[in-house]
């Protein structure tokens, strides 16, 4: 997708166009695009903060699922303690 491509879709998503929301999502997704991710978020897609969530879960990035979950997001406070057990468990061993 080019440029001049993504920001028409960007300003159809700005103007509450769902099915273009709903593309920024996944190949924002796709380009682990984390900043998208959290714009979109931010303006009240509750999938792209599941998308975020996810993305952070995958790459371990633990400071993104401190500020997701520090924000309220569950997924992300269930998340980050489960990695944080990971850590504290592999300590023990």
């Amino acid at each position: 997708m080019s440029d001049s491509e993504l920001a028409a879709l960007r300003e159809q998503a700005a103007r509450g166009d769902l099915d273009a929301v709903a593309e920024l999502i996944e190949r924002a997704a796709e380009r682990e695009d984390f900043e998208e991710l959290r714009s979109l978020a931010e303006r009240g897609s509750r999938d792209a903060a599941d998308q975020l969530v996810e993305l952070a879960a995958e790459k371990s990035d633990l400071d993104e699922l401190r500020r997701l979950a520090a924000g309220g997001n569950s997924d992300a406070a269930d998340i980050l303690a489960e990695l944080t057990d990971e850590g504290s468990d592999d300590d023990d061993e």
